[in-house]
């Protein structure tokens, strides 16, 4: 009896372990509504883009890759998953909505307030993401 009770409690134990330390890039994420409704003043012409992508490679690409598939070097160090940027449900989200996470961060993703100050670029960068 001891050893099912000692079985069951390793299980249960094991089970949970795995719940609290597995990566998931499902968290919901909420945006207040005056970010996720801004509209992007950059256009996502070749210049935006171009410096998109400087700002990418200098800020973003150790943990989301050169490709924005969440497979940077320092991605599986982190205790978060850095998701997808190829996949639909990235693309969903609006310009304002990645703004936000951004210029704002969360858990392993730092904010980007301070590292890029200019609005203008923050939205720069959106657009590259957008672009992969």
């Amino acid at each position: 009896m001891k050893k099912t009770v000692f079985s069951l409690f390793a299980a249960l134990f094991a089970i949970a372990l795995v719940a609290f330390t597995t990566k998931t890039a499902n968290d919901p994420w909420p945006v207040p509504d005056a970010y996720k409704n801004k509209v992007n003043p950059q256009k996502a012409d070749a210049a935006s883009l171009a410096n998109g992508k400087t700002l990418w490679n200098q800020h973003c690409k150790s943990c989301h890759g050169s490709k924005g598939k969440g497979d940077g070097p320092k991605a599986a160090q982190l205790d978060t998953e850095c998701g997808d940027f190829t996949k639909p449900a990235f693309k969903s989200q609006t310009d304002g909505s990645l703004y936000y996470k951004t210029e704002k961060g969360r858990k392993d993703m730092p904010s980007y307030k301070t590292k890029i100050p200019d609005a203008n670029d923050i939205w720069d960068v959106v657009n590259y993401m957008k672009s992969l």
